[in-house]
Formats: C-alpha cells, structure tokens, sequence
C-alpha cells in the first residue's frame, strides 16, 4: 500500500472515530500533497509524499517556536498534535552500519575515483537514504570515503 493510500485510509479512520484532530493534520497532509501533484502534474511517489511530510514537520516545528514566543499555549499545543500526527508518516531511520553500506554501495555503483565526484555519489544516495538518514552526515562521509582513494 502506497503511502498517499495509507494516509487516506488513516483519515477515513479518524472520521469514523470522531478524532477532530488526528482528521484535520491528516486533511492538511492531503491537500499540500494534492498541491504538489498539481504543480507538478503528476502523481506524487512515497518518496515525494515523504518530502511534503517533511516540510509540514519543518512549519510546525516552526510555528512552535513562534507560538511560544508569543505566548500562544493554545496553539503551541495544537501544532504539537499536528507534529505528532506528521511524524507518524516519517520512515523509520537507517542505522550507521546501513548508511555506511548504502554509500559504500553507491561508491561502487557511480564509479567514483575521488573527491571529484561527490556529485555522482549523492545523486545515487539521495533515492536511496533521502528522508530516512540526515543527508548532512551522509555527505561527510561521503566525502571521508572518497577523500581516502
């Protein structure tokens, strides 16, 4: 099950429920991932519902912040239940022992002899660890393992 389809079937859930909040973030996933498909005229794959997911996580966080600063508790607690709900869509992140693996294995794939070509190697990287790795660390190393040949 695609996870467009999950989230769909997660809303229809928290109809049938009566969970006001759960439905209301779920609706609000659904429509900026509608929004993306719109502008990009295409159906949006797991990977790119994972990068709206992201993005909405990237606003509460903020809007967190700016909540509390303006005393607003009421708010900062609703977008810390929208948080929660957003996080649930987040895949599970890959141990340091996988992301060693996966660029060892991109490495190998890309055919890449130095540093110049780090480009190579994270464009094999980001379809495989996007979303599921800090991509930050995955560049270091990236860039340690590629310094050493």
């Amino acid at each position: 099950m695609s996870l467009k389809a999950r989230i769909n079937d997660d809303v229809k859930t928290a109809m049938r429920g009566g969970d006001a909040p759960r439905r209301d973030a779920l609706r609000l996933l659904l429509a900026a991932v509608k929004q993306r498909e719109v502008d990009e005229r295409r159906e949006c794959t797991d990977a790119d519902v994972v990068a709206v997911v992201e993005r909405l996580i990237k606003q509460r966080r903020e809007s967190i912040v700016q909540f509390e600063k303006g005393g607003r508790p009421d708010l900062v607690e609703n977008e810390r239940r929208e948080l929660d709900v957003l996080m649930a869509y987040m895949p599970q992140a890959l141990s340091d022992a996988e992301v060693e693996a996966a660029v060892a294995e991109a490495i190998v794939a890309s055919g890449a002899g130095g540093p110049a070509d780090i480009g190579k190697v994270m464009g094999v990287l980001k379809g495989k660890v996007g979303g599921r790795a800090d991509m930050g660390k995955v560049s270091a190393l990236v860039k340690s393992k590629l310094s050493a040949r």
